[in-house]
């Protein structure tokens, strides 16, 4: 007994009794007669020749939904996404094969009848009144390409889509009104056309070049006379027919529809025999859909351009409106992302921490003057398994980064410096600096109501030979906790809640860094390494600020109709003055050439300044650097924030103690040193510090020189407990500590741990 397509529910004797009536329906409708009364049949069918004609005439087509291209800054694919991968392609595009193969077998009189096919209405009539149920069916090509506007109106929306493919009454009503419409309007070879290019044909392949792709490798104007029969098979039923998980029954099917080519003279009986003995000939391509197929590990940037279009205002008012958008697709996005540095990125990673790592790392690259995005990658690679996560380290949570960014330790210190300066302070500001100091009893705060150190709370500096009285560039080198929290005591926090502001520095949750002496000096407030990398940028661009950019362009095709579509641009203003952004260039300098970060130094006489970051207990460690044509950021830490990197081996190398210019340092270096190959070397406009006397550098021993100041994890858990509250909430989504988010924040009350 033949399957019945799906849809059902009614016995054989009412999907009998159902189709007479919509096939009489149709026929006097068709013909423009009167319906005689048939009792309850003829009653109803007049009620819905009434409704028929209050119908509106014009069928609102959608515009088809198709692949989106995702493109590097030089026009190199990164990656395809779609909500239906589908490519429409012009009559003449698709081969002569297919078009007669799918007319002869699902409505070969296409080209005699108009909008309803009164004799097929008949003939499909009679045959299933012998078979005692609905074994063929009686809707025209364009009936179905009107069904198929329907269903591509509905979108992914379940109950829209049911609604649309309903066997009903008033449903078939509806259909046959806008098939004569548009059988009027557009003609036969449009109408195959649309449907050609509409209708599905399983394995996610809408459309038939899509189709052609997907089973032959090929282009739809290419298919073979085999080829074509079998895909114009597969749209009676795209699971029966499925040639990939049935062989057998996919061949039949072809091999009727070659029988049928024949019968309707499109094809000889020879031509038809030779191929219906041919093989099936799969060459499967698989579908490639979404981000995470993204060449040069870049799908957590790709990612990121998603969720721009989908939370930027320029693509729509509403977040319904950019989604439809994104939905529809047919965008070609061309991206600021550059391949050269992309990968550089992904090789530097790659070579200093494994994936299997107990901790894991992010490097983030933006261009000075523009904020474009030019690399952006992590050692845990985008997707659900072992060692994997779906999290972008990078960038802040609305974007779909982790919850709350990762405490900076002292790589937030240049913000402090340059308020300093910018406040008037000199270049070669001394304060005492002691190993071990109290919190200022009070520090003012942008209110009236100061910051009040209520539980004298303390802090250190790395090691007690860490101590002064100590300049600022000496203090930048080694990274001294004291003396930059004596700073801030000096200049108040204001200053530097204005820089931060100015320099776009918010937490990774997108809240403002609390006017806490820990947050505001030591980092133990979370942020993320774009965040990071596009402070610094404006250093690097002599005080301008420039908000990150992710996209140089947008096309979309409409319709047949390419139109471009507005970007978001990137914003810059003046952060600083030219004179504070060279001076913190200078100070900067000075770090990478003989203080913390001397391991992440450019080699070649490249211009580059950074900072080193490690927070208490080694539970992140940070190194943000830049040149004046480029800025960087490196993270690497544990993303529970649940491991210490105290004898840790992390890409094959052991570590007594992480520190900020040993692991994330190197992978800045050999990041930039590969994106910046065959680039300029601008200098840096570099000022004159006056030296302090002559003295013994302290030494602690430690051949990194890095500071262990950051937020002391210890009190940044201990402030969650107390005042933010324990919601200790985690959500899994990889192996190891690949993508598992410690859900808690400093509580603002200025512990910070033993040292801040």
């Amino acid at each position: 007994m033949p399957k019945k397509r799906s849809g059902g529910g009614l016995s054989s004797t009412q999907q009998a009794a159902k189709f007479l009536g919509v096939s009489v329906l149709a026929g006097a409708v068709l013909a423009g007669i009167a319906l005689p009364a048939f009792g309850a049949l003829g009653l109803a069918a007049k009620g819905s020749v009434e409704s028929f004609d209050e119908l509106p005439a014009n069928l609102k087509t959608p515009p088809l939904s198709q692949r989106t291209t995702i493109l590097d800054s030089e026009g190199g694919q990164i990656a395809t996404v779609y909500s239906r991968d589908r490519t429409v392609v012009d009559l003449k595009n698709i081969s002569p094969y297919m078009q007669k193969a799918i007319v002869a077998i699902e409505d070969s009189r296409f080209y005699e009848h108009g909008a309803v096919d009164l004799k097929g209405i008949l003939r499909a009539l009679n045959k299933n009144v012998q078979s005692s149920g609905v074994a063929q069916g009686a809707s025209t090509l364009t009936q179905q390409y009107v069904k198929n506007v329907f269903v591509e109106e509905a979108g992914d929306d379940p109950t829209k889509v049911q609604q649309a493919t309903q066997q009903t009454i008033g449903r078939k009503i509806k259909e046959l009104k806008y098939a004569i419409q548009v059988e009027e309007e557009l003609g036969k070879k449009k109408i195959l056309e649309n449907y050609l290019n509409i209708t599905f044909f399983g394995e996610q392949a809408y459309g038939v070049e899509a189709a052609a792709q997907r089973y032959f490798s090929t282009h739809a104007k290419a298919l073979t006379l085999p080829q074509a029969a079998l895909l114009a098979g597969i749209v009676q039923s795209p699971s029966r027919y499925d040639p990939i998980n049935d062989e057998a029954e996919a061949t039949k099917r072809r091999n009727t529809v070659l029988q049928r080519m024949a019968e309707v003279g499109d094809v000889t009986e020879a031509e038809a025999a030779k191929a219906q003995k041919a093989p099936l000939g799969l060459k499967v391509k698989q579908p490639k859909n979404g981000c995470i197929t993204a060449v040069q590990g870049a799908s957590f940037f790709c990612k990121y351009v998603e969720r721009v279009f989908l939370s930027d205002p320029v693509f729509g008012k509403t977040k319904e409106e950019r989604a439809k958008v994104w939905n529809q697709g047919g965008l070609t996005i061309r991206t600021t992302l550059e391949p050269q540095s992309q990968k550089s990125v992904q090789d530097s990673l790659k070579d200093h921490v494994y994936q299997s790592d107990k901790v894991a790392a992010a490097a983030t690259l933006v261009e000075p003057g523009t904020g474009k995005i030019l690399g952006m990658g992590q050692s845990k690679p985008y997707g659900y398994g072992k060692n994997e996560t779906e999290y972008n380290y990078s960038v802040n949570s609305s974007m779909g980064g982790s919850n709350y960014g990762f405490p900076t330790g002292s790589t937030f210190k240049p913000f402090v410096a340059a308020a300093a300066l910018e406040e008037g302070r000199p270049a070669n500001q001394s304060y005492p600096a002691p190993y071990q100091m109290s919190y200022p009893a009070t520090v003012q705060t942008c209110s009236s109501k100061p910051w009040t150190n209520q539980g004298n709370d303390t802090l250190e500096n790395e090691s007690a030979s860490e101590k002064g009285p100590y300049q600022l560039k000496k203090a930048m080198e080694l990274s001294v906790n004291t003396y930059f929290v004596q700073m801030l005591a000096d200049i108040g926090m204001c200053p530097v809640v204005k820089m931060t502001d100015k320099l776009g520095v918010v937490q990774g949750n997108g809240d403002k860094v609390p006017e806490v002496p820990s947050s505001m000096t030591l980092g133990s407030t979370g942020l993320s390494p774009l965040t990071m990398a596009s402070a610094y940028a404006a250093f690097a661009s002599r005080g301008m600020y420039c908000t990150p950019v992710a996209i140089e362009s947008i096309t979309q095709i409409v319709g047949g109709t390419k139109k471009s579509l507005e970007v978001p641009k990137s914003t810059c203003s003046r952060a600083m003055s030219e004179k504070t952004a060279d001076t913190i260039n200078t100070l900067l300098s000075g770090v990478v050439d003989s203080g913390t970060g001397r391991q992440a130094g450019l080699s070649g006489g490249r211009d580059n300044a950074g900072k080193t970051g490690t927070t208490d207990s080694r539970k992140n460690a940070w190194f943000v650097g830049y040149t004046p044509n480029l800025s960087g950021a490196v993270w690497v830490g544990s993303a529970t924030q649940k491991v210490e990197m105290n004898n840790i081996t992390i890409g094959g190398v052991y570590h007594s103690q992480v520190y900020g210019g040993d692991t994330p340092g190197p992978i800045w270096r050999d990041a930039m040193t590969g994106a910046l190959e065959g680039k300029d070397s601008p200098s840096f406009n570099l000022v004159h510090i006056p030296n302090p006397p002559a003295a013994k550098d302290p030494d602690d021993g430690n051949s990194d020189d890095e500071d262990d100041d950051g937020d002391n994890d210890d009190g940044f858990l201990s402030g969650l407990l107390t005042n933010g509250g324990t919601t200790g909430d985690t959500s899994s989504t990889g192996g190891n500590d690949g993508g598992t988010f410690f859900q808690g924040q400093t509580n603002g009350n200025g512990n910070g741990g033993g040292r801040g």
